[in-house]
């Protein structure tokens, strides 16, 4: 299968090495001096199930790649009009675009059903520049676990084990398409699972990415030093309980474990990846992780007092730093 991860950052970077020791024919777009050191070479990983180096094509140009199979588009979200104004080389008539990012995705509402049905999150996708360079018809969504962190050009530290993917088609059917990302992923140690519900998928992530990333943003701390003061804890736990309510408000009831996860987050030490984004001078991805939810939140009718107040005061960090 051949396959291009289009952002070959830390998420990209390890989800394309384990498709390349999965057999799959592997390329990558990436830049800089992370282009650089994988065309020398090549693209390795650091994980607790070990350390490989895997061969990846890689080239800062998709049209010398030509058409592909399926595109797993990595990067964050303020460069998506970026790719959507590079991405026409590696599309072939049957070629499948799998979106794996975080926060509410611009596809949301296509195939949803019921009253929004159809609404568009021009927020989300400029111009429709998305839409129309890619289109919903092509589309997967896609959502990922994994704890990981470049260390070094061409190098991707991993923190977790059980990393995984969970994709699926907007209408909720499970489809030969997302079952054949899944035969060289897996095979290459990195978990796939095809869900009939993507956008509860969606919810259970974001959920804990509102969890910890305002906050963290605030504090500059991972979310186990965040957690360590208990007025820190309650908002914690105003956080899933708002968020559960905008997704149940939404038909889509992402329940969580809240206990289990305040306890998981409590000894975690590695920093939510918008935080990186903040320390490192990178674009924030606040209008899809912070603002959409709120978006949402109001199409649903669902009051959200505490996020309101962190997304506003983690809006307020990001652009006092130039990146939102």
């Amino acid at each position: 299968m051949k396959i291009c991860v289009f952002g070959a950052g830390a998420i990209g970077g390890h989800i394309a090495a384990r498709l390349s020791r999965g057999g799959a024919d592997v390329s990558v777009i990436a830049r800089g001096t992370n282009l650089a050191a994988m065309q020398a070479h090549g693209l390795r990983i650091e994980a607790p199930d070990g350390a490989f180096t895997a061969a990846v094509t890689a080239t800062d140009d998709p049209a010398s790649i030509g058409p592909v199979d399926a595109v797993l588009i990595t990067v964050k979200a303020p460069a998506l009009p970026s790719v959507a104004g590079t991405i026409a080389p590696l599309l072939g008539p049957e070629t499948t675009v799998v979106f794996v990012m975080n926060g509410i995705p611009w596809w949301y509402f296509d195939q949803h059903g019921g009253k929004l049905d159809g609404t568009r999150l021009v927020e989300l996708d400029p111009d429709d520049a998305v839409r129309q360079a890619i289109g919903p018809a092509r589309t997967i969504g896609g959502v990922v676990y994994s704890a990981c962190t470049v260390i070094a050009p061409g190098v991707v530290e991993v923190a977790t084990t059980g990393n995984r993917l969970v994709v699926g088609e907007l209408d909720g059917a499970i489809s030969a398409r997302c079952e054949a990302i899944g035969v060289p992923l897996r095979a290459g140690g990195f978990g796939l699972e095809v869900s009939p519900d993507i956008r509860t998928a969606v919810w259970t992530k974001l959920m804990m990415n509102l969890a910890s990333g305002p906050i963290s943003v605030l504090t500059q701390q991972a979310p186990g030093r965040n957690l360590k003061e208990p007025a820190v804890e309650r908002a914690v736990r105003a956080v899933y309980a708002e968020a559960e309510a905008v997704a149940a408000a939404l038909g889509r009831p992402a329940s969580l474990d809240v206990n289990r996860q305040v306890a998981n987050s409590g000894s975690m030490v590695h920093k939510p990846s918008i935080l990186q984004d903040l320390e490192l001078g990178r674009p924030m991805e606040i209008a899809t992780i912070m603002d959409a939810p709120l978006h949402l939140a109001r199409l649903a009718g669902v009051a959200t007092p505490t996020l309101d107040l962190l997304v506003a005061l983690a809006r307020i960090r990001a652009q006092g730093a130039g990146l939102a």
